[in-house]
């Protein structure tokens, strides 16, 4: 059986069609805008993770927070980095104001890496953000703080939220 021209180039278009053609230019857009919203959202961090347990006051301040380490108050526990430390019974019982468990803790933790021992900024203290739920009582909060002072943490930031509007 002899196949015209016309038919033998249909069989071998036939044949060659079975390679799937993709698109590349729908790919490469989305991999485009993949990778500008990856580069967009991984710059410095501008938001406490505050827990579920935690209901933040409100404030209106627009100072960005800094990167500091975070001892958080959250229902019966007192977390230092992620790591409980104490509970908030053991810590009101606990006569005066230090917490041991708290300030042992808060010495283990390594200096900030750009601090220079001779700058006017160490003899102040290393910073500290202190994340508690608005109820907390205020003896509680002091003796937090007063640990904190102990420890040289000294220089003490309030996570809150941002009042909507401000």
């Amino acid at each position: 059986m002899k196949l015209t021209p016309m038919q033998r180039r249909a069989e071998r278009r036939s044949r060659n069609q079975t390679m799937v053609d993709m698109n590349l230019v729908s790919l490469i857009d989305v991999f485009t805008i993949l990778i500008f919203f990856l580069l967009s959202s991984s710059g410095t961090a501008d938001l406490l993770v505050s827990p579920k347990a935690v209901q933040l006051p409100e404030s209106v301040s627009d100072a960005a927070p800094r990167e500091t380490p975070i001892v958080v108050v959250a229902g019966d526990d007192i977390f230092l980095a992620g790591r409980k430390v104490a509970s908030v019974m053991e810590a009101m019982a606990v006569e005066g104001d230090l917490i041991m468990s708290l300030k042992s803790e808060l010495e283990r933790l390594p200096p900030p890496a750009q601090a220079d021992p001779a700058s006017p900024a160490a003899a102040k203290g290393q910073a500290i953000t202190l994340m508690g739920d608005k109820d907390i009582p205020y003896r509680l909060l002091r003796k937090i703080m007063v640990t904190c002072a102990r420890a040289n943490f000294s220089d003490v930031s309030f996570a809150v939220r941002q009042r909507e509007g401000a």
